[in-house]
């Protein structure tokens, strides 16, 4: 079957991934030769003219200095460039900015529409995506994540072309790992350039708070460690766990970290290879967790977003807040420090795995205008722009080559944790299943919020999960 042909692809694709080291780069290219010496080379022939004609000749190198660069600006390609995506919180748009400089640095002629649109996890934007696509209003690039939503949802149906021949003339072959590219690739075609790497299963935490009520965290948590935590401070006052689910995803991916962090790796993979089943007793185990974790969320979670549920850790209303690290670019643009104001650790129970969302950006199939596309996409596929990007959006480098010492600890935290720890997908994020079983988890989410039936909500993952076509 086809489903469970792709979801062995996945898997096996996220354990070679394990086996790989996000790195060091190389030395800095030698600096170009300084423009002064070319007028230094013409001062003889200056000084054997009459006295009255030296200013003129003194003076003719700094008038052609900013002509040359005139000129060169003027004969950069021109254009409009619609980059689409749900960068819309202040430290994704923050990092955006940083893609957005780097482009026209060396593309400064081309104007750049920025269509965000808001919505923490994609939620909103892939909804308006799909009706311009099915409109024949497709923008030149935006924001996609490998695996089945980049294949099933844009790829099988013809949305985006393939960008093999940049991968081949900007070497990138030989610096992005061959497990993240098959996740970007079919039939032997690649078609995403991927610009981050983020950790989904963070589990952040207040530094201050837990400092005032006695509270020390170790570099790693067990469930039930969280829960005595949480018993403390709930006693002192303290609102021990932020969610923003005004986006219903947040929510399920606090559910999808707890899963993982009940069943472990091996346990929570093989939900999407059909060798565990979502009505299973370790399953409805999770499930039991989960409605545990709930009880010591905030009153106002449906109310917030997923980074308003992150300012409120920072502004001490809460003391911890399970979220992918794109939660560390709040902090970032809020001027926090690492291991100072905030913590982190792996959410409860999930040290040892690393739950993937890479994000990336593709060549729409009729792009208005696909020249300004590709440069784009060789801008993003850069060293110089990931490491631009990624300190302030939380992710990794998607090269290897990337020169570790220009990230903080929490960076270099990450990166041993890509390296070493088990690669596991993510549902929520479009890695792991469809997107009809993708929509089916947060409507079950949504229900088991608000009533906590375990068996109801088992039930419906089950059927879920056999509609899509991976359950055994």
């Amino acid at each position: 079957m086809e489903f469970q042909r792709r979801t062995l692809i996945v898997l096996s694709v996220l354990l070679t991934l394990s086996l790989l080291v996000v790195a060091c780069g190389g030395a800095p290219a030698p600096a170009p030769a300084a423009p002064a010496e070319q007028p230094a080379a013409e001062e003889p022939a200056a000084a054997e003219e009459p006295a009255a004609e030296e200013p003129a000749a003194a003076e003719e190198p700094a008038a052609e200095e900013p002509a040359v660069e005139e000129a060169a600006e003027e004969a950069a390609p021109g254009g409009q460039l619609e980059v689409f995506s749900w960068w819309t919180s202040g430290g994704e748009a923050a990092a955006l900015d940083a893609l957005f400089n780097s482009f026209s640095a060396s593309n400064p002629n081309v104007e750049i529409v920025n269509a965000t649109v808001a919505g923490g996890g994609g939620s909103a934007a892939r909804a308006v995506l799909q009706t311009r696509l099915a409109g024949g209003d497709p923008a030149d690039t935006w924001q996609v994540h490998p695996g089945f939503e980049l294949i099933g949802q844009y790829v099988e149906p013809g949305f985006v072309a393939p960008v093999t021949d940049l991968y081949e003339e900007e070497g990138w072959f030989d610096v992005t790992p061959q497990a993240l590219i098959d996740l970007m690739s079919k039939d032997g075609e690649v078609y995403q350039v991927t610009v981050g790497v983020h950790r989904g299963n963070g589990f952040w935490y207040n530094k201050k708070l837990l400092e005032e009520n006695g509270i020390t965290v170790s570099e790693t948590m067990a469930v039930e460690e969280f829960f005595e935590i949480a018993e403390t401070l709930k006693a002192a006052g303290v609102t021990p766990l932020c969610v923003g689910d005004s986006g219903i995803w947040t929510n399920a991916e606090l559910f999808e970290n707890t899963l993982l962090g009940v069943l472990g790796p091996d346990g929570y993979k093989g939900l999407w290879d059909g060798s565990v089943a979502f009505d299973s007793p370790e399953v409805k185990e999770a499930m039991e967790v989960y409605g545990r974790m709930l009880t010591y969320i905030n009153e106002d979670h449906s109310a917030l977003s997923w980074d308003q549920a992150v300012k409120a850790l920072i502004e001490d209303r809460c003391a911890f807040n399970s979220m992918g690290d794109w939660a560390y670019g709040e902090f970032v643009n809020a001027g926090l420090e690492d291991n100072v104001d905030f913590g982190w650790v792996s959410h409860p129970g999930t040290d040892g795995s690393f739950v993937i969302v890479a994000d990336g950006f593709v060549l729409a199939e009729g792009a208005p205008d696909p020249d300004a596309t590709k440069n784009w996409l060789r801008t993003v596929g850069g060293k110089e722009a990931q490491e631009a990007f990624n300190p302030l959006k939380g992710s990794i480098c998607a090269r290897t080559d990337c020169d570790r010492a220009k990230f903080g600890p929490y960076h270099n935290w990450s990166m041993d944790s890509f390296a070493n720890d088990a690669l596991v997908p993510t549902v929520v994020h479009g890695s792991a299943a469809p997107a009809d079983f993708q929509q089916a988890l947060n409507d079950a989410v949504t229900i088991f919020v608000v009533d906590q039936d375990v068996e109801a909500f088992a039930g419906a993952l089950a059927q879920a999960a056999q509609m899509s076509g991976f359950a055994q």
